[in-house]
């Protein structure tokens, strides 16, 4: 059984490769075939991690576990989401303007958070270790989050120069993340392509 997983594994990876690099009729066919049952597969597997997710907290909600509160509301507000969108559709102005008024304030929250707790934590490790690149690092996020933060006063002055190293450094770091991503990716990809992993059926 694991032979005939890692040998339909492999001939589905190779056809989609192929099917890129290789434009013919019948190559072209099965690339289109396999990546849509990726697709429905996994739409399938996030409808069952949703109802793996609603079980879990129903249960505690029936359990009366402590926060079980916020299952609740969870499972409300899915619900809520869930039956707006089938009568309403996606497309619609008013689920778009749910989507503006809640998640993307949300996430903006979240990424507010974020800058806070990495300027928190290279505080702390400046306090542990208090070496030359901990310290460049440290001043380099707040003179960054000074500049690119609102004040009541108006602009800091020569704000306009940190932004554009800001915007140069912050574009450098994420080609390399990107860069580093692809890399990985594609190694990984190798790696199960020649069955060195079998993340299909087992080792």
């Amino acid at each position: 059984m694991r032979v005939l997983t890692a040998v339909i594994a492999m001939a589905s990876g190779l056809i989609v490769l192929l099917g890129y690099f290789y434009p013919l009729d019948a190559l072209t066919q099965l690339r289109i075939m396999l990546t849509d049952w990726a697709v429905i597969i996994a739409a399938m597997a996030v409808l069952v991690g949703i109802a793996n997710l609603v079980f879990v907290q129903m249960d505690k909600i029936r359990k009366r576990e402590k926060n079980s509160i916020y299952g609740a509301l969870l499972i409300l507000s899915l619900i809520a989401t869930f039956g707006l969108g089938l009568v309403f559709g996606p497309e619609n102005q008013f689920m778009r303007l749910a989507v503006d008024a809640i998640i993307v304030p949300v996430e903006a929250s979240l990424m507010a958070i974020l800058a806070v707790t990495l300027v928190y934590a290279s505080i702390r490790l400046l306090r542990r270790r208090a070496d030359v690149m901990t310290t460049i690092f440290l001043l380099v996020a707040v003179i960054f989050l000074i500049a690119m933060m609102p004040t009541p006063f108006g602009s800091v002055p020569g704000d306009w120069i940190i932004v554009q190293f800001a915007n140069m450094f912050s574009s450098g770091g994420a080609r390399g993340l990107l860069i580093g991503i692809a890399l990985g990716t594609l190694l990984t990809g190798i790696r199960v392509l020649f069955g060195i992993d079998r993340p299909y059926g087992g080792n």
